[in-house]
């Protein structure tokens, strides 16, 4: 399987609620929590993805567990579904965490997957995970999620720095609900629907997660900037962040999928 991160995002991408006529085991799992929906990827033994799912889940906040029922459900769900797709039980997986957040917090995510049926339980970091995707030698990564913007220096490929801030997806949803006056689950759809509508109220918003990342990258300015993460899947949002920062910034189709995919090749 080629490891181009662009070909393995399509190939994700293209497999999502499809079912393989084959699958060549072993089967390596990742689950992401997320703060909205929980994604679960499946990829073969040459690292192909093989199976792709998400489920609406609301379980987390800010990157921590606070309903862990909710979690649970959504895990095992999305394990059933996938078990029964492929005809294989999958019994090992990985998932994530976002930088920086207390080890209790990070436990529970590892709990919930535990709880959800799966015996053997991996534990990476999402900016890791974004990295196992998009291979940057030497760059940052900058992994934009629903309750936080994580963010890690890579030279040679190696994590030299590794740190995150409060902010993100969610928090344009309340910019976009409090200009619309509108709730906030209205604003999360209307941000998918008229991306372009809501695009200049967001402005503010995006500066502001580009602040975070500037105050996190201090001393590799020339370094560029690699978006992974859905939060950020708003055409033109690049293009703010490029010019606060006065940087390069690359991004990547299906950016969504790149922690998902990363977290799976991660796994067991």
């Amino acid at each position: 399987m080629t490891t181009d991160p662009r070909a393995l995002l399509d190939a994700a991408a293209a497999c999502a609620g499809t079912v393989p006529e084959t699958v060549t085991g072993p089967l390596r799992v990742g689950v992401d929590l997320g703060t909205a929906t929980c994604v679960l990827v499946v990829l073969d033994a040459s690292g192909a993805p093989v199976w792709v799912d998400a489920h609406p889940s609301g379980a987390l906040r800010d990157g921590v567990v606070v309903d862990f029922a909710a979690a649970v459900a959504a895990v095992r769900h999305l394990r059933t579904r996938a078990e029964e797709a492929l005809g294989a039980p999958l019994t090992a997986t990985a998932t994530a965490y976002p930088p920086c957040i207390p080890v209790r917090d990070a436990r529970a995510c590892t709990y919930v997957c535990e709880t959800a049926g799966f015996a053997d339980v991996v534990l990476v970091d999402e900016v890791t995970a974004a990295q196992r995707t998009l291979d940057v030698r030497d760059g940052v990564v900058v992994d934009v999620g629903g309750g936080s913007t994580g963010v890690g220096v890579f030279r040679d490929g190696v994590l030299e720095a590794l740190d995150d801030r409060a902010g993100g997806g969610h928090h344009l949803d309340l910019v976009l609900a409090g200009a619309l006056r509108i709730p906030v689950e209205q604003a999360e759809a209307r941000k998918r629907e008229d991306p372009a509508g809501a695009f200049p109220i967001l402005v503010p918003g995006l500066q502001r997660i580009a602040e975070s990342v500037r105050s996190m990258t201090r001393g590799v300015e020339h370094l560029p900037v690699h978006l992974a993460g859905g939060a950020l899947m708003i055409p033109g949002a690049d293009s703010v962040l490029a010019e606060w920062l006065e940087r390069p910034v690359v991004t990547y189709p299906h950016a969504l999928l790149i922690t998902p995919l990363g977290i799976a090749r991660s796994a067991p």
